[in-house]
């Protein structure tokens, strides 16, 4: 019977399209309302803000970006393919390699500068953390453009 697969596949977009509105919406969040709020307070005050965001955030973006390349992954598998939908797959593990480097390379930095206490060092791997997730953001948005003829 096809009533059990179309059920699969609704889980899984419904899966897909909450795991990608945290990912893109939080960064969304933190590029365009937390980092211009919070430039307002002096160096330490921030990056150890920033730090501590970040650090909660990549680790529900982790589990948002896992969901979003499984249930992308499965409704592929199920038959859900087209040029649009290649097209957004491939996107789609550009932005998890980017969200990789923001996890694993540039976030330890600045956590490391945090600790101690290496304010330019700090500001640095800020920077990075703030050009990537921005480069993500785009892609992100892009991928979505893409989705709306695919939303049915």
């Amino acid at each position: 019977s096809t009533e059990p697969r179309l059920m699969l596949y609704a889980l899984l977009k419904l899966s897909h399209v909450l795991a990608v509105m945290l990912w893109v919406g939080g960064m969304a969040f933190a590029h365009f309302f937390l980092r211009p709020a919070v430039q307002a307070l002096d160096p330490p005050q921030r990056l150890a803000l920033m730090q501590r965001v970040l650090q909660r955030f990549l680790n529900a973006a982790g589990i948002a970006v896992l969901v979003a390349v499984a249930s992308g992954a499965l409704m592929m598998a199920l038959g859900s393919r087209s040029a649009h939908i290649n097209l957004m797959a491939g996107l789609g593990l550009v932005m998890a390699a980017i969200y990789g480097h923001v996890r694993f390379a540039l976030y330890p930095r600045l956590a490391r500068a945090v600790a101690a206490q290496d304010w330019p060092a700090g500001a640095s791997a800020m920077a990075q953390v703030r050009r990537w997730v921005a480069v993500n953001l785009v892609l992100g948005v892009l991928v979505t453009a893409l989705a709306i003829p695919q939303v049915h």
